[in-house]
């Protein structure tokens, strides 16, 4: 292999120190059952989707939620499912099916995990970007370390422990919610244009 134009590795402070990247399209909340379908048909036209989830934190021992939030955006809009209030309705689980539409995200497995405890699915068309990176010797495995390493810019992860099921999601967890959906498709557009 010849050598990457990537780094394998970058530290917490050299992080810090890039510029932030955010998403800066649309951002839809999807929190009724009847605008479901609508966002769906609107994903179904992206040729790649970036994907991820959101869950509460729990600070105790034991104690886990279920997912609150699916994320999943396109390069001009992003779509945020509160799934804590919606179903994860026939439309979504065809979208998370589709072998030909193809959804991006990190650790995608958990996720899946996740949402499969709420409907059972099988999931087609996922890249996992800790699958992909490794083939240009990047070792880092979190959406932000390789946001960093690909993109010369950093993802926030300030909102990352605020509470997902809140009555009202705040923009600035709206706009973390959507940026690590849509930075997914940054990466792997990125990746994808260079030859291995």
């Amino acid at each position: 292999m010849e050598s990457s134009p990537f780094l394998a590795k970058i530290s917490n402070e050299e992080t810090a120190l890039l510029p932030a990247i955010e998403f800066a399209g649309p951002i839809r909340i999807i929190d009724t059952e009847r605008d479901i379908e609508a966002a769906c048909r609107e994903l179904r036209r992206a040729p790649i989707i970036g994907f991820d989830t959101e869950t509460r934190p729990s600070f105790r021992a034991g104690v886990t939620y279920r997912v609150a939030l699916l994320q999943l955006a396109t390069q001009e809009a992003a779509f945020l499912f509160r799934l804590n209030r919606i179903p994860l309705a026939k439309p979504l689980i065809d979208l998370l099916e589709d072998k030909q539409i193809l959804k991006v995200g990190a650790a995608v497995a958990g996720d899946l995990r996740a949402l499969r405890r709420l409907r059972h699915f099988r999931e087609g068309g996922f890249v996992d970007l800790q699958t992909l990176a490794p083939q240009w010797g990047i070792e880092e495995k979190s959406v932000r370390k390789m946001s960093a390493i690909v993109l010369g810019q950093r993802v926030s992860k300030a909102q990352r422990l605020s509470n997902w099921e809140a009555q009202t999601l705040t923009d600035k967890q709206a706009l973390y919610a959507a940026t690590d959906a849509w930075v997914c498709v940054q990466i792997y557009n990125r990746l994808s244009r260079l030859s291995k």
